[in-house]
């Protein structure tokens, strides 16, 4: 038996371009707003629910909205490359923020979830009061995925040749109900979209986090110097792909949510 209560059950809410969002909603109705957005190939549930977080959050207090990005989860799950876009992505959030007639939320994301959110915050000045991103690199890691042979794998099974391409693949193809050929069409989508810069970052006070074995953790640290109000967090023993289990990570971060770190 588990031991994770079940997600309840997602509720679609609707793109401007038309695509079916799913969202999940936890806690309190009044409860102060948390939004979560995962990662590239996880989902809300797995991203946020089965390890741990929701629970987390809403024993502090909170209310969460977690949300599947286009590409994943129960949402939409488009073939075609011009689907996706970080603009896309943002008007995503954004979406769900106005239909839940959201006026003041805290934000939540985690690596694609963290830069998305990254766009989202400086977008919404007035409405994101406060976010954490945790495993944020200051660039777009899967333009050195191979599309092509991404592709070929997936139409008659060519074996993958580069490394970093076959163990995106593998890692896509291990989490049920993962679309490799939306996923392969969201990286090839992506490929010009804008990434965080000390230009465009958001003003709100952030906390950034990174695994101290995780590849990108001095480019999450140098976002972290370059925006106006962000601090940083190091997840102890921790890599990109284990990190939002670390029970460290939620503890900084629930404390830095409810104001009592900087």
């Amino acid at each position: 038996m588990s031991l994770v209560p079940a997600a309840p059950r997602p509720r679609a809410v609707m793109s401007p371009d038309g695509r079916s969002i799913a969202t999940y909603d936890f806690g309190d109705p009044d409860a102060p707003v948390v939004v979560a957005v995962h990662g590239f190939a996880s989902g809300a549930v797995l991203n946020w629910h089965a390890s741990g977080w929701t629970r987390d959050l809403v024993r502090a207090g909170y209310r969460v909205v977690a949300l599947d990005q286009r590409g994943h989860g129960a949402s939409s799950k488009p073939h075609e490359p011009s689907a996706y876009s970080m603009d896309l992505l943002v008007a995503d959030v954004i979406a769900v923020i106005d239909t839940y007639l959201l006026d003041d939320v805290a934000f939540l994301g985690y690596s694609l979830g963290a830069r998305v959110g990254w766009h989202t915050a400086e977008r919404l000045p007035d409405r994101i009061s406060r976010a954490v991103f945790g495993g944020i690199p200051d660039a777009d890691p899967m333009r050195r995925v191979r599309v092509d042979q991404a592709r070929a794998f997936i139409t008659d099974g060519t074996p993958v040749e580069d490394r970093v391409t076959n163990g995106y693949l593998t890692m896509a193809a291990g989490v049920d109900g993962n679309d490799l050929g939306a996923l392969v069409a969201m990286v090839e989508g992506m490929r010009n979209s804008i990434e965080p810069t000390p230009e465009n970052a958001p003003a709100q006070p952030i906390l950034m986090a990174a695994g101290s074995e995780d590849g990108i953790r001095d480019s999450a640290v140098r976002l972290a110097e370059a925006a106006p109000n962000a601090s940083f967090f190091e997840i102890p023993g921790r890599n990109h792909f284990n990190a939002p289990t670390s029970r460290p990570f939620r503890e900084a971060a629930i404390a830095f949510l409810g104001g009592t770190t900087q």
